[in-house]
């Protein structure tokens, strides 16, 4: 219903989509639907039976997935049917060349291109299906397609050429077209994804290859069979796609259980209404990442989790639960085949990764539906060369045109100095241990790191009870040539629902040794540039906006506040700890151009001193999170509504 990839989510909400957009359609236009769009054409040829036990009857997908499977270009002017135990589904191939025809090309072009197919091949199907932002939404293209006038020639065109060039749909050549034959086609997508879904390295060495291959005189007999990456393996790329993945198929997992065996019939309205969030939840945008922005638009992941959040949330009212609460659990929650810790409650979720440096790397707030670890870190990728060839050129300023398949366009100028990549995973309790009177530039750059604990592996014990929850992780690891054991206890206490509690204990440190300890902090969903989000300090006093890159003196607290969103984020300690803020912005590619893209704030309180006697060093840090303003703002907007039930009840 939402447009998920297909391979993206389990069979039983693969059918369950397709199911419920079909009724919706139905319903909307009095009609039988009996085909589908496959979404960005990713294709596993096990879709083939859940297409057709959904109620489909007919597909579409690119000619490159015909090619790969060995057949010629003068093979697919038409359906073929493919088949999956025992069920037959119609598959139309969708042609490359007219998909970059139109509407970039003359219509004039399109006809002879049609024109020299009817000529070779008398009755040919030629089919074209594409995204509709083509015409209208992409850069440009609203001027090309409507004012300049390309729809109107481009109809025209059909209409002046309709003794020979019939317009028809594929439920029509279905039912008067024979197929073509049988095949089943390898898994795959239009060729562009294919190169995408490849690591960054290997995408440049693949269009390297593919560059010196085109000058062979017998390239186009053997470039179909030239095969790039798989769609699952941006999973792979993207850790944070992973986790967005993962956390979406805890939900699926759950809404599954919730509606197996009796129901509660006032639970029932609860599980409906969770599983339509995660077919929100499902939208394919975020998950991927290529021409266009996806992955690297924050709004589109905060809006995922926001659904999955919410869909969470329903199911725990749904299973009863109500008040003040507190739960803990251990498990595979980001399937990498190692336990992390869920710390939950009525008020927040928090997820912890003893195998990945003990990191927070998910904090999820009820009220707003937002996770604050949405984050994304800074990597190479294929496009920042062209960013840098550009450098110092006219072109390399704001603004500027581009089509979606090459071209040039910075949103904002110097981005080539902007590059910048990290080192670690951009989440929460990351424990640095620091060259002494490092500087906050030297840190931003990831240098002066000492020791092992920024992504080593923590061990980890639960306690737990009915009022409170704790995960406390330890790591026996080395500062330099000296063994050193770092212990974190995060706690969630049921009466303080909305704070983590936080001890850190340095032990076996050597005596009179300069040490510099940090823990980093990011929170994402809070957008930076804007006078409504900003720092302040112990006092209240403002700090600076929330792109600011401060240094400040000791501190026992700094928030961070989003008023748009409602949210205030506080950060306490009982040590007082200077606090360096960093912005981490990424640059990426979207359809209107590169881009500077604020994807969170770095916070890192450190602390300077010197290993007493004992070799033992503490600190308690309370990470709370205020949403009051959000209930008080959603109850003044449900006040309106409340007078008006109580009158009308009069």
């Amino acid at each position: 219903f939402y447009e998920p990839i297909l391979a993206s989510i389990p069979r039983r909400d693969r059918l369950g989509q397709i199911a419920a957009y079909k009724r919706h359609l139905e319903q909307t236009f009095a009609t039988r639907v009996r085909g589908m769009w496959v979404p960005e054409r990713v294709w596993e040829q096990a879709f083939a039976g859940d297409i057709v036990e959904a109620g489909i009857e007919y597909t579409l997908l690119d000619d490159t997935h015909f090619r790969n499977a060995g057949l010629h270009d003068d093979e697919l002017h038409g359906y073929y049917i493919t088949e999956e135990s025992g069920r037959l589904l119609k598959v139309f191939a969708g042609g490359e060349r007219l998909r970059y025809l139109i509407p970039y090309a003359d219509p004039y072009d399109t006809v002879q291109h049609c024109r020299g197919i009817a000529e070779r091949f008398p009755n040919a199907v030629l089919i074209f299906g594409d995204d509709g932002e083509k015409f209208g939404v992409w850069p440009g293209s609203k001027d090309l397609v409507y004012r300049d006038g390309w729809l109107r020639r481009f109809f025209t065109a059909l209409r002046e050429n309709k003794d020979w060039l019939h317009v028809t749909t594929m439920a029509e050549t279905v039912d008067r077209v024979s197929p073509l034959g049988r095949i089943y086609l390898p898994d795959g997508s239009y060729r562009e994804m294919t190169e995408w879904a490849l690591p960054t390295e290997k995408q440049t060495h693949f269009r390297e290859m593919i560059r010196g291959q085109e000058q062979r005189h017998d390239w186009h007999r053997v470039k179909q069979f030239v095969r790039a990456g798989f769609w699952r393996n941006f999973l792979v790329k993207y850790p944070e796609a992973n986790e967005m993945y993962s956390r979406m198929m805890q939900v699926s997992q759950r809404v599954e259980q919730a509606a197996s065996g009796e129901v509660d019939p006032r639970a029932k309205p609860l599980i409906d209404e969770a599983r339509r969030e995660l077919y929100r939840a499902q939208c394919n945008c975020p998950y991927w990442h290529g021409a266009f922005g996806g992955l690297y638009l924050p709004h589109l992941r905060n809006a995922v989790y926001s659904k999955l959040i919410a869909a969470d949330t329903l199911l725990e009212r749904a299973a009863g639960r109500s008040g003040h609460w507190v739960d803990i659990q251990a498990d595979d929650f980001n399937l990498d085949a190692r336990k992390e810790i869920r710390l939950a409650g009525d008020r927040l979720v928090a997820y912890l990764a003893p195998g990945r440096g003990g990191h927070l790397y998910e904090v999820d707030l009820r009220a707003i539906n937002t996770n604050l670890l949405a984050t994304l870190n800074r990597r190479p990728e294929p496009y920042h060369d062209r960013i840098r060839q550009h450098a110092g050129q006219a072109s390399n300023e704001a603004g500027g045109g581009v089509d979606p398949h090459g071209g040039v366009r910075f949103k904002q100028p110097d981005l080539d100095q902007k590059l910048q990549y990290d080192a670690w995973p951009r989440k929460s309790l990351v424990d640095h241990f620091l060259q002494p009177g490092l500087s906050r530039e030297a840190f931003a750059n990831s240098h002066g790191g000492l020791g092992d604990f920024v992504e080593g592996v923590y061990q980890s014990k639960l306690r737990r009870s009915d009022e409170r929850v704790e995960a406390c992780l330890w790591r026996d690891g080395n500062l330099g040539p000296y063994p050193v054991k770092v212990t974190k206890t995060i706690a969630l206490d049921a009466g303080e629902g909305g704070t983590l509690d936080i001890h850190y204990l340095l032990e076996n440190l050597p005596a009179g040794l300069p040490i510099h300890f940090a823990v980093e902090f990011n929170f994402a969903a809070m957008p930076a540039g804007v006078n409504d989000r900003y720092f302040y300090g112990e006092h209240g006093q403002s700090l600076g906006p929330l792109e600011s890159r401060l240094d400040t003196e000791p501190l026992s607290r700094i928030g961070l506040v989003d008023e748009w969103l409602g949210v205030d984020v506080a950060l306490d300690s009982s040590q007082p700890a200077s606090f360096w803020t960093l912005p981490i912005q990424t640059v990426s590619q979207s359809e209107s151009g590169f881009e500077l893209v604020h994807q969170s704030c770095a916070v890192v309180p450190h602390w300077q001193f010197q290993a007493p006697d004992d070799g033992l060093w503490r600190v308690r840090l309370s990470l709370s999170f205020d949403t009051s303003a959000t209930q008080a703002r959603a109850l003044a907007e449900r006040a309106p509504t409340r007078r008006k039930k109580v009158e009308a009840a009069r």
